[in-house]
């Protein structure tokens, strides 16, 4: 394993920039071989390091995979002795603090296949730049620190009507050879990576809104004819976003139009850029017929989080890219509030939850392991992760609870007023926080600092004589790559008592029954006093820290929580805790070779609750599905792929065969015949139904499995019909299977976004997705290397969500994935990167799949030179002790 440009950055090497760039005016020429790239550059020497009769230090401008046609300097056409192309750039000699400096570039975005910088999908011009992608569009300092005003003109022929870019449009007409020539400026300063551009055939759909001062706001949403009639949703989530961080966040926004672009190749889900958001197409189109439940949730989350970031990250944004959880973290933070607001806050949450715990707790734990503000990187890429995105938004929301709503928006007020048009750090977000509350953070910042999720070992105990109870907390963070010794955080915990009649106990003097708890301690006891009986506690509500919580809970106390807690995800989390330590003992029982047996406590819960009419049918169904595999594997220390698979699968039959009845009678009960709408209530109870019918069908009774028949036939909705399909698949026979699946892809063919469903429901099924049907999928037409969508439906719905297959005893799944990563580095490395992170953790495993997993990524490293985002991957993978 080689790489020739890997070198690692550190945060603590941070220097401000040499020169700042004040305008920037760029001049495209689009041709999918040849495009032609002028940048005019006013540039000037930064105040900041500038000393009094200093030598100038050169002009360093990043660049990669540009064609230089030349350099000038205010107006002069300079030589080759003046600059020096360099790997990763241009270094060019100056001798004065001011000056314009133009640079001609060639660049050809047809062959561009990573998917940064410029480049052609499905015959459209499209551009991402974040982190690290403008360097591909011309020579330029391409870091977030360096903010300028861009005017960007684009000349294309008139098979391209639609050219957009930055900001409001200022000029358009046609060449002397009739080409056509529109020109943007976007009036407020920005780093290079918040630039886009898109030129194509496009149709839009358009709408408006009218600001909170006024003033009205073109709305526009781009994407090819094929899709024109899946906006509707995405607009409407649009026009919500605003008006909520109007209400909530008091946050206005600032330009004369607003667009959106879906784009079908993009290795992301959406990209902020200042005023034209380019959308991976699954993340944006959206009709009843053709997109589920989970993709209007997912449409309207990903659209409200790319707007907000209109301010958090665009009009503020961050000063390196060590900081990147600035902007990152913030705005998923006011995503999920938006998307509890305007649904199931409880199920919300929960689905955040359950994100951190199976996915982002395992990057904590593993060889990729790095604080929410990262020390160093080889590829910024990679530290796109749930570190910085998830544990950094419940860093944020440790904040909001720390500080309470109120002090929290003065303090995200005093943020966007003292550093709007900046760019800064997680430092500076903190101190806004605490300057406008009053509140001492400093240990609290050890959170941004810290690699790794912290343990809270709980116990209790009861004075009855004198009606006191006891918590003592313990909390300790384990070592990590290159970080050990970690000292204690501080760590609120929402916490409540409930009596032995399941009511919630005062805890306080002023009767409050929920409080929080800060522990900043090692360990800590908290005394209440005033209780009458010994209470059942209800610890870190709402999950209000991202840590490991240990308390002795009996089977019965959790079925009591499930039964009686008031906070909803608790109520969930009872309910999990007593399904794990079922499969844990069900585990052990395969391991010993004994007749497996599921305790009647777990059964009875699951029957209350589904008897329970008062309950949300989403939290319903939420606290019905059973731990997946990749949950169960958290919890053990080392992973025994078939324990975790027998137990989930008898555990899953035994509980479908317990409840049928009352599976049955609450799925008849909730098929309706209303219209579709995505509401949070519509939602609900397709959640329950469908999760109802494929515990019905899990046995493979034929009755079950023709009700599944009839949905799926019906095909009211794209969410009961998939549905219906992947349970037909999972549990009914083969030859069925197949006939379902090829009757739904004769129907859906011409339509991507459908075909890429289609594509995840065979290669995620553990009983159909074998390696050898993916393998035939690779195959199939509709596939396409370069298609991020594709690879994700396919590769990784197989390496990522189908833990029985890729985890088949011979390994082939483990060396199916490496040939795989391999040969995706050469046409997309960052895709590749995030592939190969199944195999990183190899050591967690046993003996024979972690010798296996290994192997596959030896063959990984063994096979040549790697980009720099998969050699920091596997080489921290290979390197664990």
């Amino acid at each position: 394993m080689k790489d020739s440009q890997a070198r690692t950055i550190y945060l603590k090497d941070y220097k401000a920039p040499d020169y700042l760039v004040d305008r920037t005016n760029l001049t495209f020429d689009l041709d999918p071989h040849a495009t032609l790239v002028r940048s005019h550059l006013k540039v000037r020497r930064n105040p900041a390091v500038a000393q009094d009769g200093e030598i100038l230090p050169p002009l360093w401008l990043d660049g990669v995979d540009l064609e230089l046609l030349s350099v000038s300097l205010d107006g002069e056409l300079l030589p080759a002795q003046r600059y020096e192309e360099k790997p990763g750039g241009l270094s060019l000699k100056v001798d004065r603090s001011e000056f314009d400096l133009e640079v001609q570039t060639r660049i050809a975005p047809e062959a561009n296949t990573s998917l940064e910088g410029l480049y052609l999908s499905n015959g459209m011009y499209c551009t991402q730049c974040e982190a690290e992608g403008f360097r591909k569009i011309t020579f330029y300092p391409d870091r977030p620190d360096v903010m300028s005003v861009f005017t960007t003109t684009i000349i294309a022929p008139p098979s391209y009507p639609v050219l957009l870019s930055n900001g409001n449009k200022v000029d358009s007409g046609t060449t002397e050879d009739g080409r056509l020539r529109v020109t943007w400026e976007d009036p407020f300063a920005k780093p290079s990576y918040l630039f886009a551009l898109v030129g194509g055939d496009l149709q839009h759909v358009e709408d408006s809104f009218i600001t909170s001062s006024g003033r009205k706001v073109k709305l526009q949403l781009f994407t090819e004819a094929r899709n024109i009639g899946k906006c509707a949703h995405a607009m409407t989530s649009l026009k919500r976003s605003m008006r909520w961080d109007e209400e909530v966040y008091g946050r206005e926004y600032d330009l004369d139009i607003f667009m959106i672009v879906a784009v079908d190749h993009f290795n992301m889900g959406a990209m902020e850029n200042k005023g034209l958001n380019i959308f991976n197409s699954a993340c944006v189109l959206a009709s009843p017929e053709t997109a589920t439940d989970a993709a209007f949730q997912r449409i309207e989350s990903i659209v409200a989080h790319e707007y907000f970031h209109n301010w958090s990250g665009n009009r503020v944004t961050c000063r390196d890219w060590f900081q990147l959880s600035l902007k990152e973290g913030f705005t998923v933070f006011r995503d999920a509030e938006f998307s509890a607001d305007m649904n199931s806050r409880a199920v919300k949450r929960i689905e955040d939850v359950i994100l951190l715990r199976t996915s982002q707790f395992a990057e904590d734990a593993g060889p990729m392991s790095h604080p929410v503000r990262p020390d160093s990187y080889m590829e910024i890429s990679n530290f796109y992760t749930l570190t910085v995105y998830e544990k950094g938004a419940e860093v944020v929301r440790m904040i909001h609870t720390i500080l309470g709503p109120e002090a929290f928006r003065r303090g995200s007020d005093l943020y966007f007023k003292r550093h709007d048009g900046c760019a800064v750090t997680c430092e500076d977000f903190v101190k806004a926080m605490e300057d406008a509350s009053g509140a001492d953070l400093t240990q609290f910042r050890r959170w941004y600092s810290q690699a790794g999720t912290p343990v809270l070992d709980v116990e209790d105990a009861f004075d009855e004589e004198k009606g006191e109870y006891f918590l003592t907390i313990r909390q300790h963070t384990p070592d990590t790559p290159g970080q050990k010794d970690k000292l204690p955080l501080h760590i609120p915990v929402t916490m409540g008592l409930l009596g032995e009649d399941g009511t919630p106990q005062p805890i306080d003097a002023n009767g409050e029954v929920e409080m929080v708890l800060h522990l900043t301690e090692a360990s800590q006891t908290f005394t209440f006093s005033g209780i009458a009986s010994r209470p059942v506690p209800s610890l870190l509500r709402g999950f209000s820290a991202p840590v490991r919580l240990h308390y002795d809970y009996s089977s019965t106390q959790l079925q009591f929580l499930m039964q009686h807690d008031t906070d909803p995800f608790n109520r969930w989390d009872a309910c999990q805790r007593l399904a794990l330590n079922s499969l844990q003992v069900l585990q052990q029982q395969y391991r010993a070779g004994e007749t497996l047996q599921v305790p009647e406590t777990l059964i009875d819960g699951y029957a209350a609750v589904l008897d329970d009419e008062t309950l949300d049918p989403a939290l319903v169904a939420k606290m019905l599905t059973l731990p997946s595999a990749q949950e169960l594997a958290e919890q053990e220390g080392k992973i025994d792929a078939a324990a975790i698979i027998a137990a989930r699968t008898f555990l899953r039959d035994a509980v479908a065969t317990a409840l049928g009845e009352r599976f049955l009678a609450r799925y008849h009960a909730l098929e309706t015949c209303r219209p579709y709408t995505p509401s949070a209530a519509d939602i609900a109870e397709r959640s329950l139904k469908n999760t109802c019918l494929a515990y019905l069908c899990a046995s493979g009774n034929e009755d079950a499995l023709m009700l599944a028949k009839a949905q799926f036939d019906r095909g009211e909705n794209m969410t009961d019909t998939a549905a219906s399909l992947a349970t037909l698949v999972e549990f009914g026979p083969r030859e069925r299977a197949e006939l379902v699946l090829e009757a739904f892809y004769q129907q859906w063919q011409q339509d991507t976004q459908v075909v890429e469903i289609w594509f995840g429901l065979q290669s995620g099924s553990p009983t159909f997705g074998t390696l050898e049907r993916v393998q035939k999928l690779m195959e199939h037409p509709a596939f396409e290397m370069k298609n991020p969508n594709k690879v994700r439906a396919v590769i990784a719905g197989f390496a990522m969500r189908n833990f029985t297959q890729f985890h088949r005893e011979d390994g082939q799944g483990y060396r199916f994935l490496a040939d795989q990563v391999i040969a995706l580095d050469k046409l997309n490395p960052q895709i590749a990167a995030r592939l190969v992170t199944p195999l990183t953790r190899w050591k967690k495993y046993r003996e024979q799949e972690s010798r296996q997993i290994h192997s596959a990524l030896l063959r990984i490293s063994d096979s040549g030179t790697l980009s720099r985002d998969l050699y920091e991957v596997v080489s921290k993978s290979l390197d664990q002790s």
